[in-house]
């Protein structure tokens, strides 16, 4: 065989494939070591390789594993740690007032002085009137979107209202059936206000589209928090609450613990969305200071129990009136002419300026009324007396601020696609054919 046919032989020998192997390597973080490895098939393993912490290190990892959202605290929004501190105090003295509650409920019933029947039925209507009072307070739904914090505080006031009523219910054993049913539809009415709020507060801490992450640990640490205050809740009733006089001592203290602990929570929270409060405060800080707040500054100057307030500095705007009432009919011509590409309506009166928005209006819309309304108020002070003037000079003064003002918002990550009033008080034109 010549030299020419072992090369072509050779040519035609397939190429042997060398086996894969395997890539591995070691990551060491905060003394902790584990070696990663691809394996051949493309799987990635780990194993723990060394790990020289003290014992109370390992113990507080496992539990922030546990009970914080993955990447914490990089993965959540300022506030998160004070937020989670309130809940569990909150959520460890409802426990505890359930329980006292629930002893009250049953001492009560046993008191009456009807047969077992009556009683159950008594027991069965009562319950009933927790559904009456979610039925209700479902059509609030819209406010609890604008207000969420003052909501959330209303819903536990509510709560501690109806567990006050259950509690002191052995008092009046004939008016079983009124305290706890009362009791019971103000819980119910808790009830729906603390589940519907609950999701824009989640959302405000949510930084990498973790929400479900975020969601699920908060209810982990509830559990956990819930399930020591019923510990705590049965102790307290069979030894210092065994008594009435030991209820009406603990009670109140439990409860204002409670509200207080709901208190703080709402204010550590950094919600993000635009609603009348939060957009006035914006723009107030904008016309005085030239700074743009971020929802993480803003959360402790909000005002949790009156947020209807009028900003004088904002301009002294007042949203959500209806369009009938804010604004005179001799006058809705005019006013629409004044700013005829936009989708707000300004008008003026001596204690305040109401601004009422289309019905697709978008939190963008309600900034720029906002805003020319407040830059209208500080070129009234300088002495213009016309006011067709002062609104035209403050809208091409909006107008040239607008662009910078509102890419400053995204950046501060506040969410400019929706304002929620709350109360959907809008308005949409008609337009009628003319008559020929």
């Amino acid at each position: 065989m010549n030299v020419l046919a072992r090369i072509k032989m050779q040519k035609k020998e397939p190429d042997k494939e060398e086996p894969q192997r395997s890539v591995s390597w070691v990551e060491t973080f905060d003394t902790v070591s584990r070696q990663f490895q691809f394996d051949p098939n493309g799987r990635l393993t780990a194993k723990l390789v060394d790990d020289s912490r003290p014992v109370v290190h390992k113990v507080v990892e496992s539990f922030l594993n546990k009970f914080f959202p993955s990447g914490y605290p990089y993965s959540v929004n300022e506030g998160y740690l004070r937020y989670t501190q309130f809940r569990a105090l909150q959520h460890f003295t409802s426990a505890a007032l359930s329980v006292l509650s629930t002893q009250s409920l049953l001492f009560a019933a046993g008191l009456r002085p009807t047969p077992a029947q009556a009683t159950a039925v008594s027991w069965v209507l009562k319950d009933g009137m927790q559904h009456v009072g979610k039925l209700i307070c479902s059509n609030l739904g819209a406010r609890m979107d604008s207000e969420p914090k003052r909501w959330r505080i209303l819903a536990d006031v509510l709560y501690d209202l109806g567990t006050g009523l259950e509690v002191l219910s052995p008092l009046c054993p004939h008016l079983f059936l009124e305290m706890a049913g009362l009791g019971n539809f103000a819980k119910g009415m808790a009830v729906v206000a603390a589940r519907a709020t609950r999701l824009p507060i989640y959302s405000s801490f949510a930084k990498e589209g973790n929400l479900s992450d975020l969601f699920a640990k908060g209810e982990a640490i509830s559990t956990l928090f819930n399930v020591v205050g019923l510990g705590a809740g049965i102790q307290l009733a069979s030894t210092i609450c065994s008594s009435m006089q030991g209820k009406m001592i603990v009670g109140p203290m439990l409860s204002v613990l409670h509200i207080y602990s709901v208190v703080e929570e709402m204010r550590a929270a950094p919600i993000n969305t635009l609603n009348p409060q939060r957009t006035a405060m914006i723009v107030a800080d904008f016309v005085k200071r030239g700074k743009i707040a971020s929802p993480a500054d803003l959360r402790y100057q909000e005002d949790l129990l009156f947020p209807g307030r009028v900003i004088e500095d904002a301009g002294s705007v007042k949203v959500g009136r209806a369009l009938h009432e804010a604004v005179k009919p001799s006058k809705l011509h005019e006013l629409r002419e004044m700013f005829p590409d936009e989708k707000f309506l300004l008008s003026s009166s001596s204690r305040w300026t109401d601004m009422v928005l289309e019905q697709n209006a978008t939190g963008e819309d309600a900034l720029r009324g906002w805003m020319v309304a407040a830059f209208a108020a500080n070129i009234e002070k300088s002495g213009y007396s016309s006011r067709e003037t002062v609104f035209r000079e403050a809208y091409e003064k909006m107008n040239s601020l607008f662009p910078s003002f509102v890419s400053e918002l995204k950046i501060k990550r506040w969410h400019t696609d929706r304002f929620l009033d709350g109360t959907g008080r809008r308005f949409a034109w008609e337009e009628f054919p003319e008559l020929t």
